[in-house]
């Protein structure tokens, strides 16, 4: 219940809405069994042509003289009168059931809008920590079907809540009243309080067993959301392996699973009618069998017994659906568990209440004595170094050294463990996240563009970016003649991750937007490693021509591309195995040694 309140809290600023929806059902819900009673005059008076008797002081004056008038009207007249009456009572109530869905339907929307737009914004504020642990299939399916499961329970599970609530209640005191002034056995208003938990109390235990299934499904979901985010972003190895067959077979058991999920949840649901229609049957048949005894002797009219049943048969409905809300309701608290995941999930990067802005940096950037764990493995143990403002820094080892994580630390894309990191200063934790990013250009060994138009992915970060620059910056990155040759040239949409580019081709774009961006910190970890050797060369070029009076952070596997660089940092499994100039490096033997030996001369 906790997490089912917890959601229906995303409906408070949307409570006129809610309001104006409740009021029409409200009306709808009354005219339902006053449109019944009106088969009392219609059977008695009209059809069968006896006067309508009740019990006097059992009912309130006004209905006796209503009572009155119609016993005195001639039969024809009668039923002139209530079929444009009756005519009217059902257009009114069609229509407040429109306008009430309608606004049921707009407030179901807001919420799931609300709701995916809270959870993508703290997915954009969680930190690449989260990630990390994290499927991005799975968190797809968070946003999309997850939050579709709650729209569902809002727009019919909450009108549904409301709407028949407010029927049952009025259905019942008709119900009520009918017996009363009818003078109807209350035996049988006592069999429909009888029947009635017969019904709900198994529903309510299925409802149980709905959300454990409920979760599953949506795992189901999730599942299949990361094999086709796998899949169609990883189409060329697939293809390339001849996997097809595989991920047919992976995709076609998880979709299965999906599949089996969803029946047993609809099995469940589905038995909600027949077994509420089954005992409202009995309940009926019962009254049928005694209540038609005293018709056929002369002591119940048919009118009322008729409205009577009718308004029985009515009573089913709310009680099936009702039964249903709590199946819907225990699929979208299943649903609400897994986006309430995300967004109770910590932010391990936060800013604090009165950081500073960031001023440009002139002097240094100090890292002392950096620690990092990934969970449980140490990455980075006691790392220190000074970089100068203007100076190239650049980092070597093997694979798994922690030389990423390094220049993740300085972005600030996670904290250290123990340690810190000043910028002319300044501990970065102590400064706001943007104005430290906005001074970073990062160029990833992992090129990331977006499916829009080669100028938007040069100048990301700006709306109103010159083209002038644009122009400029994809020159300088070697990139302007492959665009120049493209359908719309720096207007052609370049497909989702840049598809319709080959690897060269997106390394050069990622360099000329952070040319682009122009900051006075670079990051270049492995920028020219998809790189044939003629654009190598051309690129490298404009990059050096980019370093000149930047502070530069160069992760290499080519020894040969900083070999001029201030400092060299040699990292072996998460320590500082030496550090220096090249030539000095060269001459003290040891790793670095070793590595430009095996990359340059074939050793």
């Amino acid at each position: 219940m906790k997490t089912y309140f917890r959601l229906i809290k995303y409906v408070r600023p949307h409570l006129w809405i809610l309001a104006v929806a409740a009021v029409f059902m409200v009306l709808s819900s009354a005219l339902q069994p006053i449109s019944f009673s009106m088969l009392i005059p219609f059977i008695d008076k009209v059809l069968i042509g006896q006067n309508i008797t009740i019990v006097e002081d059992r009912v309130p004056h006004f209905i006796l003289e209503l009572i009155s008038t119609i016993n005195s009207m001639p039969r024809k007249n009668l039923l002139f009168r209530i079929v444009p009456v009756a005519l009217v009572l059902f257009v009114l109530r069609f229509t407040f059931a429109y306008i009430q869905q309608y606004f049921m339907r707009e407030t179901s929307q807001r919420v799931v809008r609300d709701i995916r737009n809270i959870i993508y914004d703290k997915l954009l504020r969680l930190s690449l920590g989260f990630y990390s642990r994290s499927q991005t299939g799975t968190l797809i399916s968070r946003i999309t079907y997850d939050s579709t499961v709650i729209q569902d329970a809002v727009a019919e599970g909450l009108t549904d809540l409301v709407f028949q609530s407010c029927l049952f209640v009025f259905t019942l005191a008709m119900i009520i009243f009918i017996a009363f002034a009818s003078n109807i056995d209350l035996i049988f208003i006592f069999l429909i309080l009888f029947v009635m938990p017969l019904v709900v109390i198994p529903l309510l235990k299925m409802g149980k067993r709905l959300k454990q299934i409920s979760r599953k499904a949506q795992e189901s979901m999730a599942n299949i959301n990361n094999i086709l985010y796998e899949t169609i972003s990883g189409i060329r190895i697939v293809k390339a392996f001849c996997m097809e067959a595989y991920e047919r077979i992976r995709f076609k058991g998880q979709n299965e699973a999906f599949k089996k999920s969803v029946m047993k949840s609809n099995k469940r649901i589905l038995a909600v009618s027949p077994i509420s229609e089954f005992f409202t049957l009995i309940c009926v048949m019962a009254i049928i069998v005694f209540a038609g005894v005293k018709v056929i002797e002369g002591e119940q009219q048919v009118g009322s017994l008729a409205a009577f049943i009718g308004l029985i048969l009515t009573l089913g409905k709310p009680i099936k659906r009702l039964s249903r809300v709590h199946a819907v309701n225990q699929q979208a608290v299943a649903a609400a568990t897994r986006i309430f995941d995300i967004l109770d999930a910590e932010v391990d990067i936060k800013e604090k209440k009165n950081a500073i802005k960031l001023p440009p940096l002139t002097k240094n950037i100090i890292v002392s004595n950096i620690s990092f764990k990934y969970d449980e493995k140490e990455v980075l143990q006691d790392i220190s170094f000074d970089a100068q403002a203007g100076n190239v820094v650049a980092f070597v080892g093997p694979s798994g050294a922690g030389k990423t994580t390094l220049v993740s630390l300085i972005a600030r894309f996670y904290d250290p463990i123990s340690g810190s990191v000043e910028i002319d200063g300044h501990d970065i934790r102590d400064i706001t996240v943007d104005s430290l990013r906005d001074q970073i250009g990062i160029v990833t060994q992992e090129t990331v563009l977006f499916n829009d138009a080669v100028n938007a992915n040069i100048g990301y970060g700006r709306s109103d970016f010159d083209m002038g620059k644009v122009i400029d910056a994809a020159k300088t990155a070697n990139a302007h003649d492959f665009i120049m040759k493209m359908p719309k040239q720096y207007d052609t949409i370049i497909g989702d991750r840049g598809f319709k580019l080959s690897g060269g081709e997106k390394q050069r774009l990622a360099i000329a937007r952070a040319i682009f961006k122009n900051p006075p910190i670079l990051i270049f970890d492995e920028a020219t490693s998809q790189l044939d050797s003629e654009s190598e060369k051309l690129v490298q070029g404009a990059i050096d021509r980019l370093m000149m009076g930047r502070t530069v952070f160069v992760i290499a596997h080519r020894l040969s591309t900083i070999k001029h660089a201030d400092t060299i940092i040699v990292m072996d499994k998460g320590k500082i195995a030496d550090r220096g100039k090249h030539q000095e490096l060269i001459n003290r033997g040891g790793l670095y040694k070793k590595l430009y030996t095996m990359q340059f001369m074939g050793l």
